[in-house]
């Protein structure tokens, strides 16, 4: 039962206007917030008054909150106009995006399938051809979705026999997404719609496949923010109604689990993966059942959920499963159906001193990938476990999992680095050579950079890494612009990756860190539990201490630094600059979750409940409370500048969170520096199409530049 009360005493709203602050440095021009009217909500939360008086802006779809809304995103239109080089950092953010971008390919039955970006088109294409000297021809592109570009392609999925493909298309970047049927050879797209997926694969089985949704809401207009209970599997059979499908599996008792079917490759198996996160749990369970038999029940294979357990694939009866049960670095086992009992499991690849990222079976061989401190390893062995071969690239950086499926004789990944753009190379089991398949030149010159690994003590004096990117003529005499950017969460790590929306920075001679804070996934699971829940504080430690490393080292001070995060580490930004505001000049959190007393009331955001806790728990309240960014904003302390990102039609972590925060730090902060927020329209937790993600970048440069005393040259 919930502790957690709040009465609502008045609900009308009204706006009004005030200025009270200048803008920062080269403008005279005094800024004019919107004021933002309270209203008198108080929760109580075990004894404890809990003020709340922005809540009304949780309502999205009210007209006094898109007058809000409207209010504010003038303001930020009327700064940002005013910065004298916002247009030309637009344009060379745009050249430097403007080369074609490829995604690994898939070999099937015959065909090769991958998406190109040309380079600034919104969304990028699905090409297929017939072997490897075919013609590729597009089979789905998704700028055609709609007029302004902002519908993406989600999930995709192809029958075994690869007549059909199935594909998602989200709208205006919401998770929801609707799934449509086309025939490959035609082109024909098949009349039925499947709508209210999220959280969903698509996994074929013969003449059709099983996918994950929610019933539609009851009020269709508020499906932004309402809460996503009972999901629920069914089977879709091509050529008919959505209405006609099949429910295949639910469990009203617990609505917050997610559920899915997935066939295996050979499709003599079903299996059903459960998790719990709505009640704090951070694993899943197991079962199956042989396929084409929707009248049995499935059967367990593991049914707790403190641990994770992904299935690889099915090899002559028995599972390949990755897990971490017993093994906080994870490692490979083999389960049979037949006695699935742990004590009959089988260890195909062992726990080592590094973690293990992921594995997968291709041309008969088991792939697997390690990260030692933070780089990643490539490694093949045979079905038992005996070690082959390492696939070693070019430098440290990032390699992914080679993918494709057991009768593939090669097998595509790629690899890339700080400095180094994406290359995508072709392995051939027969004579296990790797070769180029494709790669990209970008403008940027690699050699005038540097990307170098330096590991410094946390508060508690945890060993964290993190990675620092700048100009090879770099003199440490504590001058120089620098961005530190994080995320510590959801078991997730930040592993080298190259972005070509870096290099505005790095060519104006920034300093670009990427820390690895605990709460990630970057030396196993024990990183994890160590950043999560009554740990959490230690995240928010561990970035601080990467700042003041940099400093200490003679990088920058902290009128030049700077930080970043988005959506946990939106919340990270937050946490930090409401306990170090003096570290900082300026702070840029985007989609983040600021609310930590309520996130788990909107959609999915009981989701997070493994790594945050809840406020309805007596002990995490008291925890959540002292950290969450929207109740430690202190009246009369200068803050650093602020420049707050989100998106109308977010519904992961829902604005009201950006909303709230920002018209708190707006009535509180008493400093010079500017706070503002920046409102997309048809845009969700992240960009919806190129063309956005690129001006909401130039925009956060132009405050960033501007906030710092840098003047661009182009």
């Amino acid at each position: 039962m919930s502790h957690c009360v709040y009465i609502l005493l008045m609900v009308s709203v009204t706006l009004s206007v005030h200025g009270f602050i200048a803008a920062s440095q080269e403008s005279n021009t005094p800024i004019t917030y919107p004021r933002t009217t309270t209203v008198d909500v108080v929760d109580k939360f075990f004894g404890t008054a809990v003020p709340d008086p922005y809540r009304w802006l949780e309502d999205d779809t009210s007209r006094a909150v898109a007058e809000w809304v409207t209010a504010q995103n003038a303001v930020t239109s009327r700064y940002l106009d005013e910065i004298p080089y916002r247009q030309q950092l637009l344009h060379r953010i745009k050249a430097l995006y403007d080369y074609p971008k490829f995604t690994v390919p898939i070999r099937r039955k015959g065909y090769i399938v991958y998406s190109k970006n040309d380079g600034l088109q919104n969304q990028s294409v699905v090409f297929i051809q017939k072997g490897d000297k075919g013609q590729s021809e597009v089979l789905l592109d998704p700028n055609t979705f709609s007029k302004d570009g902002t519908s993406r392609l989600g999930v995709l999925s192809f029958s075994k026999d690869m007549k059909y493909v199935a594909y998602g298309i989200s709208r205006g970047g919401s998770d929801w997404n609707d799934i449509f049927i086309v025939e490959v050879a035609t082109r024909r797209q098949l009349q039925e719609v499947i709508r209210w997926t999220k959280v969903s694969e698509i996994s074929w089985e013969g003449n059709g496949f099983f996918y994950s949704r929610y019933d539609a809401p009851h009020d269709t207009t508020k499906a932004l923010s309402s809460s996503n209970e009972n999901h629920k599997v069914y089977f879709h059979r091509l050529n008919s109604p959505q209405a006609e499908d099949q429910l295949i599996f639910e469990d009203a008792l617990f609505p917050k689990r997610f559920n899915s079917v997935r066939t295996t490759d050979d499709q003599k198996y079903e299996v059903l993966d459960i998790s719990d996160r709505g009640s704090g749990k951070r694993g899943n369970a197991v079962f199956i059942r042989k396929a084409g038999q929707s009248n049995e029940r499935f059967h367990p294979i593991i049914t707790g959920f403190e641990d994770t357990y992904g299935v690889i694939d099915h090899v002559d009866g028995k599972f390949y499963v990755q897990t971490d049960h017993g093994a906080s670095n994870g490692k490979v086992i083999m389960i049979d159906p037949e006695q699935p009992d742990e004590q009959h499991w089988k260890t195909i690849l062992p726990e080592g001193d590094t973690p293990l990222r992921g594995a997968n079976i291709v041309g008969n061989r088991l792939v697997a990938i390690y990260l030692k401190d933070v780089v990643t390893r490539l490694y093949v062995y045979d079905l038992h476990g005996k070690f082959e071969r390492e696939i070693t690239p070019p430098i440290p950086g990032t390699i992914s999992v080679i993918g494709g499926s057991r009768e593939d004789t090669v097998g595509y990944y790629s690899f890339a680095s700080f400095t180094y753009p994406a290359v995508i190379y072709e392995y051939n089991f027969r004579n296990n050579a790797s070769t180029v398949f494709r790669s990209i030149e970008v403008l940027f010159t690699p050699d005038r950079y540097v990307a170098k690994q330096v590991f410094f003590a946390s508060k508690d004096g945890t060993r964290i890494p993190m990675f620092i990117i700048h100009r090879k003529d770099l003199a440490l005499d504590g001058t120089h612009p620098t961005l530190l950017y994080g995320y510590g969460g959801f078991n997730l790590s930040q592993v080298p990756a190259f972005d070509p929306l870096r290099i505005p920075l790095l060519e104006q001679g920034f300093v670009y860190v990427s820390v690895n804070l605990r709460g990630g996934s970057e030396y196993g699971e024990q990183w994890h539990q160590a950043g999560i829940k009554t740990k959490k504080q230690n995240v928010f430690d561990d970035f601080i201490g990467a700042a003041e490393w940099l400093i200490e080292h003679k990088y920058t001070s902290p009128k030049h630094l700077a930080m970043q995060g988005a959506s946990n580490g939106g919340l990270l930004v937050g946490a930090v600059m409401t306990q170090r505001p003096d570290l900082f000049a300026v702070a840029l959190p985007a989609v983040g979750v600021m609310d930590m007393l309520r996130y788990h009331r909107f959609t999915i955001g009981w989701n997070w409940a493994p790594d945050y806790g809840t406020s309805e728990d007596s002990t995490m309240f008291e925890y959540l409370y002292r950290y969450s960014p929207l109740h430690n904003i202190r009246a009369g302390i200068s803050y650093p500048a602020t420049f707050i990102t989100t998106a109308d039609r977010d519904d992961r972590v829902v604005p009201a969170h950006s909303f709230k925060f920002a018209a708190t730090l707006q009535e509180m902060h008493r400093g010079p520096a500017p706070v503002l927020i920046r409102i997309e329209t048809k845009s969700g937790h992240g960009a919806s199409s190129t063309t956005k993600r690129l001006e909401v970048t130039a925009d956060t440069y132009a405050f960033l530049f501007r906030n710092l005393g840098i003047a661009p040259t182009f």
